[in-house]
């Protein structure tokens, strides 16, 4: 009894340490989230935007900026989320509907595309409204960015052989 109990706590303390190890961060590397790359934080400081050297009226265009993209993108995030939902639903179902299912892909690639441009048209007017220095950094973080995000510009490690290892 006494072993099993002991077996039992060191396990759970085994755990607790691998657990806090992968959550450490390295002190040089800081934290990134995907998304985060252009994002003056709703407190007034800035994130990842720090090195370009903004000027205040451009911090708060950017704020600004973000705060409209933010919006226009929410009501398509949400639509989006419960056009995946659905997918799962047809996908499980016992007898397909094939058409159905290449119908709401398609709904799905548009709502994408959609919040692509939206991205797309915020990030070209918060480059314009920097200098040729201030650009430069931008393009370049913008660039790693998409780096670190992968070739089809979601994050790696999250297509379907990973959530599907035996496939």
């Amino acid at each position: 009894m006494r072993s099993k109990i002991l077996f039992i706590v060191l396990l759970m303390s085994l755990f607790v340490v691998l657990k806090a190890q992968t959550t450490e961060t390295s002190p040089n590397k800081p934290l990134h989230r995907p998304g985060n790359e252009t994002r003056i934080m709703s407190d007034g400081k800035e994130g990842p935007v720090k090195g370009l050297n903004l000027s205040d009226a451009q911090k708060a265009t950017f704020k600004e900026s973000m705060m409209a993209m933010q919006k226009q993108l929410q009501p398509v995030k949400n639509e989006l989320g419960e056009a995946e939902a659905h997918q799962k639903t047809l996908m499980t179902a016992d007898q397909p509907d094939l058409i159905a299912i290449n119908k709401n892909i398609d709904k799905i690639g548009a709502m994408r595309i959609e919040m692509a441009k939206i991205k797309t048209k915020y990030h070209l007017e918060m480059r314009s409204q920097l200098n040729d220095e201030q650009r430069l950094k931008f393009d370049l973080f913008s660039e790693k960015m998409m780096d670190m995000k992968g070739e089809n510009g979601r994050q790696p490690n999250r297509g379907m052989h990973q959530q599907h290892p035996q496939l």
